[in-house]
């Protein structure tokens, strides 16, 4: 009994045979367990007839299984109900058996296409891609009491031409997609959030700077700290730095060795490359003032890590350069400074809680990928269903 179940993995059954035919290794089984009334659990029953079943189960190496067992229709005399005999590891009405199944969805999990495993194991491609949907719709039954992440992170991504974007909230301290919602208006997430539990778990929330996010996580979680995310933050910076710069010189802001030169940071320049940008700026005195201008905010922040007493002492520094963005005159600048003064909260968080969403970036990456390996999605349940078990 043990060496059956051990060659078998599933409980209660006993090899009787077992003989190669036509390529098939064929196990002959007989079922050892009890037999109890699936509707009432009463053991007081009464055959009324049997029939011969064969079940396909994991292969052995390169050459298919098949189990032969015998099942048995009964009559409960408690309840009067008549019914076939039930076994573990083999769903009702099903030729194959679980173990089998999950092989197939796990090898298809693992990359094998649905053409090759039809193949292969001389099954359809319309069950393989059947079962593996059964096996991602049970492990996501396994996740789905998982409480609200602590930090949460918000961002969206294209999904379609016909249903657009994504919201995407992943969980930042265990790494790992919570959930996927279909929009990313607030009166597309009002929903989904208001019906959303768990959401007093949540103390910190990082997300780029969109309004519309922000408005939704200071109705539905008070008590959580924003933290803008600082990539986007120096993207921003550099964006309007950029506009400005096409402003006052048009013709130098197309030179493409300048304009990456002009985007990165001090420290990443090379002793030349700092030479040739000291000579530009020479010449355009404005624009030398207005880049050391954006390297010392971007410098500022970029400080990580800092206690609550050393955040007090930089958050008059970025109040300052605020002030001075939107009394600057260009409308670059002022346009970047009323935005930065909208989010002043939010940005200066950054610099005590360096939770960012470089996370959710690596998984929409990640979403990308699998979209392209499916040749793209119509079903928005069946994306949400895939990413939530495989970016898990």
């Amino acid at each position: 009994m043990i060496q059956s179940e051990a060659v078998l993995g599933l409980p209660g059954y006993q090899i009787t045979g077992i003989e190669e035919r036509g390529g098939q290794v064929r196990i002959a089984v007989v079922y050892t367990g009890s037999v109890r009334c699936w509707e009432c659990d009463g053991d007081r029953l009464r055959l009324k007839g049997r029939r011969r079943r064969t079940v396909r189960h994991e292969t052995w190496g390169m050459r298919p299984v098949v189990l032969e067992l015998e099942t048995k229709r009964w009559k409960c005399l408690s309840c009067g109900r008549y019914f076939w005999q039930r076994f573990p590891g083999i769903l009702p009405s099903k030729r194959a058996s679980e173990p089998f199944r999950r092989m197939i969805a796990l090898r298809h999990y693992d990359g094998i296409s649905r053409s090759r495993l039809s193949r292969r194991e001389n099954i359809g491609s319309a069950t393989v891609e059947r079962w593996f949907q059964d096996f991602l719709r049970l492990r996501a039954a396994e996740r789905s009491s998982a409480p609200c992440p602590q930090v949460l992170g918000i961002d969206e991504h294209f999904f379609s031409r016909r249903q657009g974007y994504v919201t995407t909230l992943c969980d930042l301290k265990h790494h790992s997609v919570y959930d996927l919602v279909l929009g990313r208006s607030p009166a597309a997430l009002e929903h989904y959030f208001h019906s959303l539990e768990g959401k007093q778990l949540v103390k910190v929330v990082c997300m780029d700077l969109a309004s519309g996010y922000r408005a939704l996580v200071r109705r539905h979680f008070p008590q959580a700290l924003i933290v803008a995310d600082r990539f986007h933050v120096i993207r921003l910076i550099n964006h309007h730095f950029l506009g400005c710069w096409r402003d006052l010189d048009a013709i130098g802001s197309r030179n493409r060795g300048l304009l990456s030169l002009m985007r990165r940071h001090r420290h990443r320049l090379s002793p030349e490359q700092s030479e040739n940008l000291a000579s530009y700026l020479a010449s355009h005195p404005a624009l030398a003032l207005i880049y050391r201008f954006k390297q010392r905010l971007c410098y500022l922040l970029l400080k990580k890590h800092r206690t609550r007493k050393q955040c007090a002492s930089l958050v008059p520094r970025l109040l300052r350069a605020i002030y001075q963005l939107r009394q600057s005159g260009l409308s670059q600048l002022v346009q970047l400074g009323n935005t930065l003064h909208a989010w002043s909260q939010e940005i200066a968080a950054m610099w005590r809680f360096t939770r960012n969403n470089g996370i959710t970036e690596g998984f929409h990456t990640k979403m990308e990928v699998l979209q392209r390996q499916a040749y793209g999605f119509r079903n928005f349940q069946n994306y949400r269903l895939r990413i939530r078990v495989m970016c898990s």
